[in-house]
């Protein structure tokens, strides 16, 4: 039987890295964020926190993107009522300080580091948002999802289209748009 070696991982320490990272970028942007910061903010090391992640990056991206059990959607029964949740979860996530002060940075880190490219898009595809009920048999009557259409497609879609727009758009992601690029997203992906 293996064991483990060494002492356990301390589950307060992650909480604490996790907390201080969303906050420091909510202070400092991301170019200027440290682990240096982080650790001391947190109350730790720098060793301890790249025992857990490997770069700032992968680090910013679990602190800013979490996902949980608070993050999964409830199924509404309605297929556009989904949609419609969907979008607006996203606008939530993506318009709060740390992920606007983040997402910059971390794009450019994609682009560089394969590793964390990678494992943002396996985020994605374990995301709650994108259970296999969703797709393609979820719906009733004539809103079903059209077959092909897969729940990380979906996801993705739905990130990058909110990504962009907050781009193009600074904080105007009301209410109507929500409402507009639910009923776009829905056109497309229902039969």
């Amino acid at each position: 039987m293996p064991t483990d070696l060494g002492r356990p991982r301390d589950p307060r320490i992650d909480s604490a890295v996790l907390r201080s990272t969303v906050d420091l970028l909510g202070e400092t942007g991301y170019s200027a964020l440290s682990v240096d910061a982080i650790a001391r903010r947190a109350g730790t090391s720098k060793p301890a926190i790249y025992r857990r992640w490997p770069s700032k990056a992968h680090l910013v991206h679990e602190a800013v993107f979490p996902i949980d059990s608070g993050t999964e959607l409830p199924d509404t029964g309605s297929l556009a009522d989904d949609v419609r949740e969907m979008v607006r979860r996203t606008v939530a996530v993506l318009t709060t300080p740390a992920a606007r002060a983040a997402l910059p940075g971390l794009v450019g880190e994609m682009a560089a580091d394969l590793t964390l490219a990678r494992g943002a898009a396996g985020a994605i595809r374990r995301h709650p948002v994108a259970r296999t009920d969703r797709t393609p048999e979820h719906g009733t009557g004539a809103q079903r999802v059209r077959p092909g259409v897969t729940a990380a497609e979906l996801t993705e879609a739905l990130a990058g289209i909110t990504f962009l727009a907050l781009l193009t758009r600074g904080a105007g992601l009301d209410d109507s748009w929500v409402e507009r690029t639910a009923t776009l997203i829905l056109r497309g992906i229902s039969t």
